[in-house]
This record gives C-alpha cells, structure tokens and sequence, in this order.
C-alpha cells in the first residue's frame, strides 16, 4: 500500500473512516519553519460539512500535533499530528457488509486485502482522509504564501453550470478573493445556481460532480524535473490520490485536440526585464518545468457515489446479485469541499520540487 507522498518533503497518511482517528507524518521539514495553528485553521474550514450541501457527518477537524513542533516551530524531526474521529456511525454500514457500492472501493479492496480491509465509511479509502492533505498541505502553504507563491481554486463547472473566467491580469488578487470564499465561485450568480443545483440532487436522492481549476501564481521558471519528474506528473499523482478525481488536464488541456500549432504555441516576450509568454495555453510549464507564468490546472471531481437511489450490485462474499438504496450521511456534490484539499495537495508538491532545487532551509523566509 502506497501512503507517502513527496521526494525530500513527505507525507505518510494513516488511519480509517472509522477507526479512532487519521492523520499524518511530515518528514523532511527544516527546523524552525513556522506552524501556524490559525492558518491550518481557516483552511480545514473549507473543508468541511456546514450545511445542506454536504454530508449531515460533522467532525470538528481540528488536527493535535503530538510530535515535531515546539512553540510554533518545527523541531527539524518529523511533524506527526492526528484528527480524531468522533462523529462515526458505524451501524450505517452493517447491512452492507459484503455489498459492493457502486463507484466505491469495496470491491477492488476485497480484491487486494482479501477481507482484512476496514469497509466502514470505505476504511482507508474515504475521503475523510483528505482531511490530512489539508492539515499537512496548509503547513507548507503558509511557507509558499510568505515567499509569494499562492495558490486557489474555483468550481469553474458545475454540473454545466459554468463560472466567470478568472481575470488573468489580476490572477494573485482573484487567488486571496478565491481563498475567503466559503464557495468558491467567482459569479455570485452562477454560485447561486450552482448551489440550487447540488440541493435539487439531495432531493432526488441523486448526486452531482463538476470541475475545478487551479491557479499557482508566483512560481519561479525552472521547478521541475524533465520527464517523469515532471510538474504535470507530480501534481497528477497528488490529485488523484483524491478517490473523487477522474481527471486532470493542464493550461488548454484537451482544447489542444482541435487547436493548430500556431494557436496552441505561446510566444515568448520581454516584460520589465523577465522572459513571459504572452498566452498560456501550456498552463506555465514546458518540458515539464515551470516557465514562470501562473501554472493553471483542471480537475474532474465525480458525483459523490454514495445516492439513495436504487442501483444493481453484488455481494461478493455470497456471490448473489442485489439491489441497494445507500442510506446513512453523504453528500450530494464534494467539489466545493474538494477544492481546498486540491489546494493543499498541490501546496505539498511544489514545496516539495522548491526544495529538491533550492535545499530545504529555502522554506524558512
């Protein structure tokens, strides 16, 4: 089972659903990189369940650091912390044992742990999980943060409905507005739809996804590594450590299919002294390295597979057909819980490739 994430800065993620708590261990970190308790904060706010668009699960999220930290400072020894679970309800789950949910994991884990798995609330595989990506992630944030590298997201598409275009002159400016927002839509009117939407979903017993895209200003040229070190690689193994990911494309992305090669090359230029591109349709990364301008991404988030409709499945251990109404607390959309956790995991992989070009002490201002 691969839990670690990252070359020279890693993230080791551990526990269940279910079980008494998840957490994480940063290793790697220098010593004395500020850990701001209030920063982590605001951000595993984003995240969490408030209202009718998301599960009635409520869990305070607040992580407790047992190890690596001192009066604010990272000791330079790995950074443990864990996140108790204290809002399980694991009776939920006992008619299902056995049950293969579709779009979940229990089948494939029964595959791979032949039984062994903890399948309440998906065990290892739930997105309860990222609850860790954004405790961990929010550390080194705040570190990019100081030395001007932001980063911040919008649902750009909901279900068809779409979002305004970010203004691509003022990119920085629309990422702080993006990181206040409790839902992160640039149109207030599009957000308003949106929001109907994911509550009509609820009321079939049905559930939406969407897209989401992401923007990192500030990244100096030359981060990254040629080939399987690419920026694109090691971002899409952070995203899709996301279970409701099924998609990711880079600047212009799949648009690139019925572009020419006039249309899709972004020409250089000179601007106060500093080499630019003058469109970005390669999303700020060449040859699998930053250029300088923003690097801007698109992830396909799915609807939430937990619905109260009635769908066809299996039981695997009996080897019986069945048709199942998944009850218990889900959400009927994640994209708007989703968009801090892409934040942070894509947080932990540039300051990860930062440090692998610059040393680790590059992340103490």
């Amino acid at each position: 089972m691969s839990n670690i994430l990252g070359n020279l800065i890693t993230l080791t993620v551990f526990g269940e659903s279910h079980g008494p708590c998840i957490g994480g261990v940063l290793d790697g970190l220098p010593a004395g990189l500020a850990v701001d308790e209030s920063y982590i904060a605001h951000y595993m706010e984003q995240r969490k369940a408030v209202s009718a668009l998301s599960t009635p699960r409520r869990e305070a999220d607040v992580p407790q650091f047992v190890s690596g930290v001192r009066n604010g400072r990272s000791e330079g020894t790995p950074l443990t912390f864990m996140i108790p679970n204290t809002g399980t309800r694991s009776s939920d789950y006992d008619a299902l044992a056995g049950i293969a949910r579709p779009g979940h994991a229990d089948y494939t884990a029964q595959a791979k742990y032949n039984g062994y798995q903890d399948a309440r609330g998906g065990g290892h595989f739930s997105g309860r999980l990222t609850a860790v990506y954004v405790a961990a992630g929010s550390v080194l944030r705040k570190a990019l943060e100081d030395r001007g590298i932001l980063i911040g997201s919008h649902i750009c598409d909901l279900c068809g409905i779409k979002d305004m275009a970010a203004d691509q002159d003022d990119l920085s400016a629309e990422i702080r507005r993006l990181n206040d927002m409790d839902f992160a839509v640039l149109d207030s009117e599009a957000a308003e739809k949106m929001k109907d939407r994911i509550l009509r979903a609820r009321e079939d017993r049905d559930s939406v996804g969407g897209v989401l895209e992401t923007f990192i200003t500030g990244l100096e040229p030359g981060v990254g590594e040629p080939l399987f070190g690419s920026i694109e690689s090691e971002i899409s193994r952070a995203v899709f450590s996301v279970g409701g990911v099924k998609g990711i494309e880079f600047g212009s992305g799949f648009d690139m299919a019925h572009m020419t090669g006039s249309e899709a090359n972004d020409s250089f230029a000179i601007r106060d002294g500093r080499v630019i591109t003058l469109t970005n349709h390669n999303g700020g990364i060449n040859g699998g390295i930053s250029n300088g301008m923003p690097v801007i991404f698109r992830t396909v988030i799915k609807p939430t597979p937990s619905i109260g409709k009635a769908q066809k499945t299996v039981n695997f251990i009996t080897e019986e057909e069945k048709e199942i109404e998944i009850g218990g607390r889900h959400d009927p959309a994640i994209i708007h819980r989703a968009r801090v956790v892409i934040d942070s995991l894509a947080a932990l992989v540039i300051a990860d490739q930062l440090c692998m070009r610059h040393g680790r002490e590059w992340l103490i201002r």
